[in-house]
């Protein structure tokens, strides 16, 4: 019955999966064809994930006035004139506006997607599985992006201005998605019911007395990390490759499409991991996992030659083993935002949401300043072994996190809530 509003969001999804995670694949790009400084480069992943954060908190209770299939339309048109933008007026202010509205946009798209699977599934199996499908067509529109933005890289020619023609084709995805959302019904009678008898202050309220609670620091502490590990690694991996492990531009991206797969089967594995352990116990065994791949795979990256010819057969080791550190990563994020909703009474889990995107942006941005900051006044294994220290205090913050959810029947009785 929903079968194009359906195929209409997961064409959101796949779209804004590929724009979000070319941050790394771009700061490569504005390096080598604006001479950018790293410094300087990092700074795009705050241009995206400040816009994502401030969007989300100032105009989450205002969408459902607006309309969540209006909020879509407005999101796609954005990065469509966006997309349009780069191969016209090539810049490195031009890419600073296309992630700032790629943030603005992906605000309205998520909260908007996110309401509309509500509307249009019956029943939790249903949802759940709809979920499962948006989230695991993200991950593909992750890994796609990497060999897109490959296909139109020139390794002989890195300051070939080439790559940017892959935006024509986002262009064109987002007016696809565009039409075909224009032209699939959705009812949203129900939610627009009663809107005005409440007002946005209300919401800013319920988000704001979340703060009253100590659970709230710990799992606040502990998304901000683990974004910060994820974004520093994930957005300077494609540098990393290029600089470090002496790889091709387009295989230096290509390459990065293993740490996006490999967080796409640490979730698989971790769904059914944490069925039989604990989520605390996972989490911990992963960080541990994560902090050992970092300390011995690192100095393998030593010393590497640049190879002529060089290929997917006699590529450094390092290539493959690095990346992995996503497979310890996937399970948690997931995790702990399954905790923290399922401890909070379901009138506080909208306004929990709203601090989850805009905490996870702050912990993206800074990661993404720090290792880039590390990396262009050091080297980027001193960036990436930097990565340890912030993996410590997720250990301490996972286990105050942990400790306090003990007074989880006290939570959902507060009377601020």
């Amino acid at each position: 019955m929903n079968t194009r509003i359906k195929i209409s969001l997961i064409l959101n999804y796949f779209l804004f999966a590929i724009l979000l995670n070319s941050v790394g694949i771009v700061i490569l790009k504005v390096i080598e064809v604006y001479m950018v400084e790293k410094t300087a480069a990092s700074v795009l992943e705050g241009f995206k994930d400040l816009s994502i954060a401030i969007v989300s908190f100032l105009v989450a209770s205002f969408i459902p006035r607006l309309g969540y299939k209006k909020s879509m339309l407005v999101g796609l048109g954005i990065v469509a004139l966006a997309c349009i933008s780069m191969p016209l007026f090539p810049s490195f202010l031009t890419t600073k506006i296309l992630f700032m509205c790629t943030g603005m946009a992906f605000a309205l798209i998520k909260v908007s997607v996110y309401a509309t699977i509500g509307i249009i599934t019956n029943g939790e199996k249903e949802h759940v599985s709809f979920m499962n499908t948006i989230e695991g067509v993200f991950m593909i529109g992750v890994l796609t992006g990497y060999w897109l933005f490959g296909v139109f890289m020139d390794p002989e020619n890195p300051g070939s201005l080439e790559w940017l023609s892959v935006y024509w084709i986002l262009a064109a995805l987002a007016a696809i998605a565009f039409i075909f959302l224009w032209s699939s019904p959705l009812d949203e009678t129900e939610v627009k019911q009663g809107i005005e008898s409440s007002g946005s202050k209300a919401d800013f309220d319920k988000m704001f007395s979340l703060f009253s609670l100590p659970l709230i620091y710990f799992f606040l502490a502990s998304a901000f990390l683990y974004v910060l590990i994820e974004q520093g690694v994930g957005s300077w991996l494609p540098t990393f490759n290029k600089e470090i492990l002496k790889l091709p531009s387009d295989m230096s991206v290509q390459a990065g499409s293993i740490f996006a797969g490999s967080i796409a089967l640490g979730r698989l594995l971790a769904g059914r991991i944490t069925q039989m352990i604990s989520w605390y116990k996972v989490l911990n065994i992963c960080i541990i996992g994560m902090a050992l791949l970092v300390i011995f795979t690192l100095p393998l990256t030593n010393g590497i030659q640049l190879t002529p010819n060089v290929n997917w057969l006699n590529a450094p080791v390092a290539v493959y083993l690095i990346p992995l550190i996503g497979l310890f990563l996937a399970p948690i994020y997931p995790a702990i935002n399954s905790v923290i909703l399922n401890a909070l009474p379901g009138n506080q889990q909208a306004p929990m949401t709203g601090l989850i995107v805009v905490f996870s942006a702050l912990g993206g941005t800074t990661g993404s300043l720090i290792t880039g900051a590390v990396f262009g006044a050091f080297s980027g294994q001193i960036a990436f072994y930097l990565t340890l220290f912030p993996m410590v205090l997720l250990i301490l913050s996972l286990a105050a996190f942990n400790k306090n959810l003990g007074k989880v029947t006290e939570v959902k009785d507060s009377t601020v809530i």
